[in-house]
């Protein structure tokens, strides 16, 4: 890995790099907000906790407050903590990270190694920052650490090459999660499918050894029931539950008897976690399904599958005992769906203009963004219908709107190829 790190000019206003760096390490330009430190928010779940927002948008959407460019080409999504905005782009078949305080000036950029320049070539990983470190996942298969306040190497690790895993046809697209003091990361190889670093030395904590089922774009989420805490993700063929502490397989539910079409093995969504149920889908047509935990571990049952939802990898939010999310109907369309938390009864199924794409909420309302058009929707959190309030277009970058949006401190955050956009939604 690259060593040095470099700062980036951009067109306008810059702060001074000092005063920049104090505002990254916990000035006052994150306190009001919360942040967005890892890939869906805080709890992995679409979910902000940020009141006082915008419930009606101007004409042609929120206020823009800056645009960064030149980030090269990536799936990613922005991540914000104490101050500072965190994003992945490929360029020259090379990832970079790169880091902005939240008025737009550029701090620094590293380099983080060879990226994925077959089949949609561009990065994916959304950074995760804890504690002053942001984590990594090329889609080669390197796990790399960075200080957040100036980008220095810490460590890495090829955890592919070790553990002998296998390269999807996209690539590895895992945004890693931390758990404690561990990283977990799913390399998918025949020695082990999911791994645990741990997040100050980059050292192998654990491997699930039990599993040595390929990676399908999965992230995974920490479960905690009954005294029980569980690394919950989808591999290949199946969506597992794996103890937290010294990962051990706990169970394992194989997608064979509902998945319909086992030639498109894509399984990229975050598990959604309510009260004892563990809810995944799919899209491609192969659905989703809900899972009940029990006491005892390594018990589970599924209660009941769905084909509606059938979300293809913008995510879903659970709000009220309801799960929001679109459907895949096929590679380009969709609709948007609510299903009951309970049975998996179809509460609404709606076209939003043939497009499916991702969501999130905060405040009330949820922030879709079509993946075909670059439309962006503040819609009404209800169960009576997808009900878009205000919309507008994203006319910068090019190719798919596949990077779900980001919320913090009052700004959304939107990236669409090399572009990334902060609106301001502060309400008045």
């Amino acid at each position: 890995m690259a060593g040095a790190t470099d700062r980036f000019s951009r067109p306008g206003r810059r702060l001074g790099f000092g005063l920049a760096l104090w505002l990254c390490l916990g000035g006052p330009a994150g306190l009001g907000g919360a942040d967005w430190p890892q890939f869906r928010g805080p709890n992995r779940d679409g979910r902000s906790p940020e009141t006082g927002l915008l419930g009606l948008w101007p004409e042609n959407g929120p206020p823009l407050l800056w645009t960064a460019q030149d980030i090269g080409e990536g799936w990613s999504s922005a991540a914000i903590a104490a101050g500072c905005v965190y994003i992945t782009g490929q360029i020259d078949g090379n990832g970079y990270l790169f880091c902005f305080d939240t008025a737009g000036a550029p701090l620094w950029k590293v380099p983080y190694g060879r990226e994925w320049t077959r089949s949609y070539p561009a990065s994916r990983t959304t950074p995760t920052i804890r504690d002053g470190r942001i984590y990594v996942f090329s889609g080669l298969g390197v796990v790399s650490c960075f200080a957040a306040r100036d980008g220095q190497p810490l460590w890495s690790r090829d955890v592919v090459a070790e553990f002998e895993g296998q390269y999807p046809q996209w690539g590895l697209s895992e945004c890693l999660l931390i758990d404690g003091e561990n990283v977990i990361c799913t390399p998918g190889g025949t020695k082990a499918s999911v791994v645990a670093l741990d997040r100050t030395t980059g050292a192998v904590r654990w491997a699930c050894t039990e599993l040595t089922e390929p990676s399908a774009y999965g992230n995974p989420q920490i479960v905690e029931y009954r005294g029980n805490r569980l690394i919950v993700t989808m591999l290949r063929d199946s969506v597992v539950g794996i103890d937290a502490a010294g990962g051990a397989l706990l169970w394992r539910q194989s997608f064979d008897d509902y998945h319909t079409d086992r030639q498109r093995l894509v399984n990229p969504n975050v598990p959604l976690y309510h009260d004892g149920g563990v809810y995944t889908t799919s899209g491609y047509n192969n659905g989703g399904a809900m899972i009940r935990l029990f006491a005892d571990p390594r018990k589970v049952q599924r209660l009941w599958t769905d084909k509606t939802l059938d979300t293809h990898h913008g995510g879903q939010v659970l709000l009220d005992g309801h799960i929001y999310g679109s459907s895949w109907t096929q590679n380009t369309r969709g609709d948007w769906v609510c299903l009951d938390w309970d049975t998996g009864r179809v509460v609404y199924e709606d076209s939003w203009q043939s497009n499916k794409g991702s969501i999130i909420y905060a405040d009330g309302r949820f922030y879709c963004v079509d993946e075909n058009q670059g439309n962006v929707a503040l819609v009404a959190a209800t169960t009576e219908g997808f009900r878009p309030i205000s919309a507008f277009r994203v006319t910068r970058g090019k190719g798919k709107y596949w990077a779900h949006p980001s919320i913090a401190d009052g700004r959304l955050y939107l990236r669409h190829g090399a572009f990334l956009m902060a609106y301001d939604i502060r309400g008045q």
